[in-house]
């Protein structure tokens, strides 16, 4: 018997869970299963994956295979290096992406202008750059411009509750 680790999907219908069980290769993807290894939710942020390691290590060196996706989570919760004896480190999750407020401009020009456009440059007309130092500037200045908004709705909300203890008087 081929034994193979693979996921069992579970959940309503488009929201789903999945189970990382070790199956007989041959049996259906929702069908009988030797063993639960572990759980993977793919909907939350970030996924959530749960596996026994040692469990999942177990089956590997008894000669299960898992499937691709299954080898994926296997590295990211570390079974895969202690199967293959190696030293765990840990994925590092990617950076956010900041959005830049500084957009480049789209050239609208038809192509006969933009050979003219072209020609201007070529004769020396120069381009301004921005430098790093201004767009960390702006931000500051941004910075600075929600702090005073936000004294000014302070103030506003003072005014406010005078009133009412007036009208209370």
């Amino acid at each position: 018997m081929a034994v193979r680790l693979r996921l069992m999907r579970m959940g309503k219908k488009k929201q789903p869970t999945y189970r990382v069980v070790a199956a007989d290769s041959r049996s259906p993807r929702n069908g009988r299963f030797i063993e639960i290894i572990g759980t993977y939710q793919p909907r939350l942020d970030p996924s959530v994956i749960k596996i026994d390691n040692e469990r999942a290590v177990h089956w590997l060196q008894n000669g299960a295979q898992p499937s691709e996706t299954v080898q994926k989570l296997l590295k990211i919760s570390g079974a895969w290096a202690d199967y293959k004896g190696e030293q765990f480190v840990p994925p590092v999750p990617p950076a956010p992406r900041t959005k830049s407020s500084l957009k480049k401009p789209e050239p609208s020009a038809p192509a006969s202008e933009s050979n003219e456009s072209n020609e201007a440059e070529s004769e020396g007309a120069e381009i301004e750059e921005i430098s790093q130092d201004d767009i960390e500037q702006t931000s500051q200045d941004d910075e600075v411009a929600v702090v005073e908004d936000n004294e000014s709705t302070d103030e506003e909300a003072d005014s406010v509750s005078d009133g009412d203890d007036e009208e209370q008087s």
